[in-house]
Order: C-alpha cells, then structure tokens, then sequence
C-alpha cells in the first residue's frame, strides 16, 4: 500500500504541498451552500458525506484522478472554521485498494472509532497533484460535491458505473431534505442552485 500521512515516505509531496494544492482548487475559509471551488467547473454531483469515506467510493475517487493523470488521491481535514484538525494531509496512490483506502479513513471492529477520518471529520478537501478535480464534504449538512469531469460523456458514464449521484436539485430533493428534517430552508437553496446548478441551466 502507497500511503502517507505525514508528507515523508509513500509520496513526492510534503504535507504542505497537499495542503497547498487544496487551497488552489479550494477556498478553505468557504462552507457550503457557498462556492467552494476556486474555479466553478459547472458540473457539480453531489453525494452523501458518509458515502465518501467508504471503501465503496474509492473507484469512483481513482476515476476521477485517473482522468487527470493524477498518481494519488489527496485528502485534508478541515473543521468547520478551517483550523486544521488532528488529522494530517493523506496522499494515497490510485493503484491502492479499497481496504488501503479504508484502513487510511476508517477504523477496524477492535480499534477506537473516534481516531478515525470517517467518524471524526467535519469538512474534508480532496484533489489530486493536477488539481483538475475536486470533491468537498461538509458533515453538516451531509453532502459532499465533485467537479471536474473530462467532458458531459465521461460525467454520465462516472455517475452511472459509481452512483447514485445527484445534480443539486436532486440533492435538495434527498440529502438535504434529509439533514433539514424535511424541509431546506429557502435562502439555502435558492444559493446552493446558483452557485452548483449545471452551466447552461
């Protein structure tokens, strides 16, 4: 398994480059339902939060920094008022495994939960070194959204091989009807629509 927690042995890049390339692709200081992304791609999905730190996921995570050369995956815990959390910056390789993926994020039966990525972080930022893609989660409200497919044809085939994935109506619709109990309050998502809604619509 290629993986570093700490900037030394497994990667190229120091802790301070994944936290340098996050910051270019994000604002750190941001919380959705504001635009996170440096560069609005105009192809936002969104995904559960929980859904993103599970083996599961991990696939759909290489795709995407597959399509942009990327030979690792690049992850940051934030808190919610981007004070760095105890976790340090993750670089793992794409060629890692599903369980190389969940013994970096998550936690074994016999282990203590709380040290874990999955269970204690707030926000997380993940790219790669191209920094042509992006995937932020926030715990609250429960979403997580990717930007930087390739083109309209590889997003459609991503989102069907690894989904369900939802466009920012539908997240409304599901995951954030869920978080709100129900009901998103409105100046929520009229700014979550403006800022993560297709380009073109």
């Amino acid at each position: 398994m290629d993986v570093d927690h700490t900037g030394q042995a497994g990667t190229e890049d120091s802790a301070d480059g994944v936290r340098a390339r996050c910051a270019a692709v994000f604002d750190l200081g941001a919380q959705l339902p504001a635009q996170v992304f440096r560069r609005d791609a105009g192809d936002s999905l969104f995904v559960e939060f929980d859904s993103l730190l599970t083996p599961e996921l991990w696939p759909a995570l290489c795709a995407m920094a597959r399509w942009h050369g990327d030979p690792y995956v690049e992850l940051l815990v934030l808190s919610p008022d981007d004070d760095l959390c105890s976790f340090p910056p993750l670089s793992l390789s794409v060629d890692a495994s599903e369980d190389d993926y969940w013994a970096a994020v998550g936690f074994e039966a016999d282990e203590d939960a709380g040290d874990s990525i999955t269970i204690m972080a707030n926000v997380v930022a993940l790219t790669g070194p191209s920094r042509a893609w992006g995937c932020w989660g926030e715990r609250d409200p429960e979403v997580a959204v990717f930007q930087g497919f390739p083109d309209r044809a590889a997003r459609a085939a991503w989102r069907e091989e690894f989904g369900p994935f939802r466009e920012v109506d539908g997240a409304l619709d599901s995951y954030l009807a869920l978080a709100f109990r129900g009901s998103v309050p409105e100046w929520y998502a009229t700014a979550l629509t403006a800022h993560y809604a297709p380009a073109g619509t």
